[in-house]
């Protein structure tokens, strides 16, 4: 049965689907012109007349990004720090988000408190440094994950999407029934929670893939060295280059200004291809585990 809509409703519709596609041009042109630029002349793109499609189509961004060896090095690192990483937060992040939301939790608000004091103080760098540095976790991949394995934020995330989505009674039935916290744990609660582990794996993830001043602190080995930092190091010679090659430094200058677009691509690729696998997860787990009261 077809409904006929009045006027405020067809000029409601309007607007929303008008907001909607201006929101949709300001996300997407950017991630569209970086994409054209790194494959587009580099003067045309100083200059300007590169506006959406690529002028003058090349790949001698790419060619000149991916002749350096250390790439591929930076691309396993950076995948073993996303996956240890990204497991070893979820891990503690699911534990403290469920025993703070369990009511029958003895002094729950006061260790809520205790754990979001750190989203506002911390040690700083230096103290920081020296602890890691006294764990002996200097040029290790652990001192990219420990000092931060969790995140109050995530956390409390996590923690309201228990609260909300997760009635007590199909908690205290199992108990009831002689399930152990285990058992609730893994046959319950975690079937239940697909959403919210998609959104904290996810906040996780990109944090470690963009790692980078951590690494500049606590990693002296090359063979270690995440993506970030070859990508940091790329950028660097491209513009000494521009310095030292006096006699070509107009096409060095141009060169460089190709590559920064080009890593910029090589850098988000991994991010923008695993989003749509769980782009559906995602949203639902982010309006489950909003903030409420």
């Amino acid at each position: 049965m077809k409904v006929k809509l009045s006027r405020g409703d067809l000029l409601f519709n309007a607007v929303n689907i008008t907001l909607c596609g201006i929101i949709f041009i300001i996300v997407v042109y950017p991630l569209v012109y970086v994409l054209s630029a790194s494959f587009s002349s580099p003067l045309s793109v100083l200059q300007g007349r590169m506006v959406l499609w690529p002028i003058d189509p090349r790949i001698n961004a790419y060619i000149d990004v991916f002749k350096h060896k250390d790439i591929m090095t930076g691309y396993k690192n950076s995948l073993v720090l996303v996956v240890f990483g990204t497991t070893t937060n979820f891990i503690l992040t699911f534990i403290g988000a469920y025993t703070l939301s369990r009511k029958d939790l003895f002094g729950r608000t006061f260790l809520t408190m205790v754990f979001a004091f750190t989203m506002f103080f911390s040690g700083g760098m230096i103290p920081t440094y020296l602890v890691v540095r006294n764990l002996k976790l200097i040029n290790s991949m652990w001192a990219l994950i420990l000092p931060g394995a969790i995140s109050m934020y995530n956390m409390v995330v996590m923690r309201t999407f228990f609260q909300n989505s997760i009635p007590d009674s199909l908690v205290e039935s199992a108990e009831v029934d002689g399930a152990s916290q285990l058992y609730i744990i893994f046959h319950i609660i975690l079937p239940l929670s697909n959403a919210i582990i998609a959104v904290i794996c996810l906040f996780y993830g990109v944090a470690h893939w963009n790692q980078y001043f951590q690494a500049l602190l606590y990693i002296n080995s090359r063979a270690k060295y995440p993506l970030q930092l070859f990508l940091r190091e790329i950028l660097l010679l491209s513009q000494l280059n521009d310095v030292v090659d006096t006699a070509g430094w107009v096409d060095a200058l141009l060169q460089s200004e190709a590559i920064k677009y080009a890593l910029i691509i090589v850098a988000s690729v991994p991010v923008m291809v695993a989003y749509p696998f769980i782009q559906r997860h995602f949203v639902r787990g982010v309006m489950l585990g909003a903030l409420k009261g």
